[in-house]
């Protein structure tokens, strides 16, 4: 492309071969650049980011109003609950990290889900999500992946918007859905607008190679998914099948165990399994038959053929 110096030496000829008296010629510079300068996204204003840079939201969580609810929230005290996350999330990290008994595919994606609705599951997501947030070492992405009934970000006190069924769609693109987070190492991925075939989309190979960039991209990030209940919707269990870890909530004295077996068995497929009780007492309980009869109770894994693997214990007290 002709720059403006050349053009304008051009017409400067053109000139003085009609006669013109263009006076002396301006002194040429050193050199002449021929391509616009670059730059940098970082430190551009909003108006040059084009829409060939997405660039992901920032939304400010209102950490008071959460930590009111009874959500963990950065720099709170440390609290009862606020160390039995810790418990939970110690395996967890280990095995993601692939420093636990075994060696897992996808072992940063933790699905979190339930037998039946009303159990904690979302509960726990997110207060999961907010304990690893804490590491120094990991960073965590939120998904709320209950494409049927998405509730994060309404807990969140957040507006709904697009999310990952929008990306597998084709509709959007992962950076401009992510959500940044005013926690610095919690990042959010919401459930996106509601789509009829929302389980054949989360089938779909789409699907898995999203998963398989998610788990790669970033070596220290941990995935947590907030997933439907296992005997109600199919999404879930089609879910399952790209999970490293699943952490299935069960409500003290309030799930039967042949719904806990079902649901166990739903997603067999799973290489590590693991049961977190919620609401538990701390007294101890009789003939409620889950192995573990005190309020702490213990997670444990199936589907190893050593039954090795580490399983998350202890139990918060939220449906």
């Amino acid at each position: 492309m002709t720059s403006l110096i050349e053009q304008a030496a051009q017409r400067l000829e053109q000139l003085k071969q009609a006669g013109v008296d263009v006076g002396p010629a301006p002194a040429a510079p050193a050199a002449v650049a021929t391509a616009p300068a670059v730059v940098p996204i970082a430190a551009a204003p909003a108006a040059l980011r084009t829409a060939g840079e997405p660039m992901s939201k920032r939304v400010e969580l209102d950490l008071e109003a959460l930590s009111a609810q009874g959500f963990l929230t950065p720099n709170a005290p440390r609290t009862v609950m606020a160390d039995q996350y810790r418990n939970i999330k110690r395996p967890l990290i280990r095995n993601a990290m692939n420093r636990g008994a075994a060696s897992l595919k996808h072992a940063n994606l933790i699905m979190v889900t339930s037998a039946l609705p009303g159990e904690g599951k979302s509960f726990t997501s997110l207060n999961l999500a907010m304990s690893i947030a804490a590491e120094f070492d990991n960073t965590v992405m939120l998904v709320d992946a209950d494409v049927a009934r998405p509730s994060m970000l309404r807990m969140l006190g957040l507006p709904p918007g697009p999310g990952l069924l929008d990306v597998l769609e084709k509709e959007a693109d992962m950076a401009s859905v992510l959500l940044k987070t005013n926690v610095d190492k919690l990042t959010l991925l919401p459930s996106g607008r509601p789509h009829a075939r929302a389980t054949e989309l989360l089938a779909s190979d789409a699907m898995s190679a999203l998963l398989d960039d998610m788990a790669q991209r970033y070596p220290d990030r941990i995935i947590i998914f907030d997933s439907p209940p296992l005997l109600l919707t199919t999404e879930s269990r089609v879910l399952a099948t790209h999970m490293g870890q699943i952490v299935i909530v069960v409500q003290a004295e309030r799930t039967p165990q042949s719904a806990v077996q079902q649901a166990v068995a739903a997603i067999e497929t799973c290489p590590l399994k693991m049961l977190l009780l919620n609401q538990a007492s701390n007294k101890r309980s009789s003939g409620y038959g889950y192995g573990y009869g005190y309020g702490y109770g213990y997670g444990y894994g199936y589907g190893q053929a050593d039954g090795s693997g580490d399983a998350p214990a202890a139990s918060p007290e939220r449906a």
